[in-house]
């Protein structure tokens, strides 16, 4: 597994970075994060370092549905690996989230293992 991924979390819930953001610096990843889609749009225009994002669908302002097709404009994000992660996990959500852009999707809460396998792929 490569250790030296940097990954930007973009969720609007502290507390879902900090869950999130331990688990994966315990396995040596480097974490950003971001509490909005704004806040990410304009540190992914100026920080060509992430190796993926992992953005929550469901926030306040702007959501993943509206912001992932944003990123997906930035010339440098067009590529970046992004998986949608969503506590609605309903019927057709993840192709919803697959045409909106992302790469691959996870519901909250998160499998951690599963997680992983998808870091391990990308």
């Amino acid at each position: 597994m490569d250790m030296t991924k940097r990954i930007l979390i973009i969720d609007d819930d502290p507390r879902n970075i900090f869950a999130l953001g331990a688990t994966l610096k315990a396995k040596k990843y480097q974490i950003d994060s971001c509490e909005s889609a704004k806040e990410a749009l304009a540190l992914l225009q100026t920080e060509a370092e992430f190796d993926v994002v992992l953005i929550d669908m469901m926030m306040p302002e702007m959501d993943g549905y509206d912001a992932i097709p944003l990123i997906r404009k930035i010339p440098s994000r067009i590529s970046t690996p992004i998986i949608a992660v969503t506590a609605q996990a309903m019927t057709g959500d993840r192709e919803k989230c697959l045409d909106a852009g992302a790469d691959d999707y996870l519901s909250k809460p998160v499998d951690v293992d599963q997680l992983f396998r998808l870091l391990q792929t990308i």
